[in-house]
């Protein structure tokens, strides 16, 4: 049985959509100008736009609409918690779910102590034990700077309500993540393509250099398939199949694998230039990293993928 993954016209409307706001709205300056900020102005409007509200009762569109932004957005590198924000409105109350939809709650998800995005949150959820709750801070949040630039905290939660099983929400969660890291590493392998067509040594551009074009093809077809998988994870979950869930995990961990290795290989090919805060894609290795090893770690994602055999 075969399965047409390809955006339809108003699913390709959404990228065009991201990629055009990210163009005027976020460009490369103000991304590296955000480091260590929660970006305010640009989260309201991102919401304006309704991409928060996607996979909602209140959204216009399911997961593979925000797919579809989360491609737009992730070649941007757009900041701010997004994929946390999709998982939460799968198990927030409708007043706390509209106000994360609206842009106007941000919202913490991990595991206490250390919370991503903790000092700008205004919601908490916790993942332990395979359970969600929500939790409210008991006192302080003590900032700590982050490799990727995420402003994230130490903070004592206190348990306020169980939310139930983390498996209802990690769906969406692995599938947004996939969607974002494939785009976000597939932008990584373009921008080190074009330097490798201009860069020249012994004469010639590094580009013809099979130790260079080789490893870049290799990375952008894993990445490639790795933008599959989340699509399909999207028509899956959309599809209300049972399996969907085996299937936004497998993405989630092609996805991290392949953003991490194109980061590696990135860099190599850049030299120094490709690890300095002032270059031209540090600030997108730096994000994908950061992602890479976000909250909920991948161990719950491998379990998936082996129960989905039979292991």
């Amino acid at each position: 049985m075969s399965l047409d993954l390809a955006f339809d016209d108003a699913q390709q409307a959404i990228v065009d959509a991201m990629t055009q706001f990210c163009r005027d709205r976020c460009p490369d300056s103000v991304i590296k100008d955000s480091t260590g900020k929660f970006p305010e102005r640009l989260w309201r409007e991102l919401a304006d736009l309704g991409v928060l509200a996607l996979v909602t009762p209140e959204g216009e569109g399911g997961a593979m609409e925000m797919t579809a932004a989360l491609e737009g957005l992730g070649a941007a590198v757009f900041p701010g918690p997004l994929v946390a924000s999709f998982f939460a409105t799968q198990f927030l109350g409708e007043g706390d779910r509209r106000a994360v939809s609206r842009g106007e709650a941000v919202v913490s998800v991990g595991a206490p102590p250390l919370m991503p995005w903790a000092p700008s949150a205004h919601l908490f959820l916790a993942i332990e034990d395979g359970r969600v709750w929500k939790g409210a801070p008991r006192g302080g949040i003590d900032p700590v700077d982050t490799l990727g630039g995420e402003p994230w905290g130490r903070v004592d939660l206190e348990p306020v309500e169980n939310l139930g099983p983390a498996e209802r929400g990690l769906p969406v969660y692995d599938t947004a993540l996939a969607a974002y890291l494939a785009a976000a590493g597939r932008r990584l392998i373009e921008d080190t393509a074009e330097h490798a067509r201009t860069r020249k040594q012994f004469g010639k551009a590094i580009g013809e250099f099979q130790a260079v074009a080789h490893p870049l093809a290799d990375g952008f077809m894993r990445l490639a398939a790795a933008g599959t998988l989340a699509r399909c994870a999207a028509t899956r979950i959309d599809a209300g199949e049972a399996d969907a869930g085996v299937t936004a995990a497998a993405a989630r961990l092609s996805a991290t694998r392949a953003a991490v290795e194109a980061a590696h290989t990135c860099h190599q090919l850049f030299g120094a230039i490709g690890i300095t805060l002032e270059g031209p894609v540090f600030h997108v290795s730096r994000r994908i990293r950061q992602l890479a090893s976000q909250p909920p770690g991948d161990r719950v994602a491998r379990d998936t993928v082996l129960s989905g055999f039979g292991l």
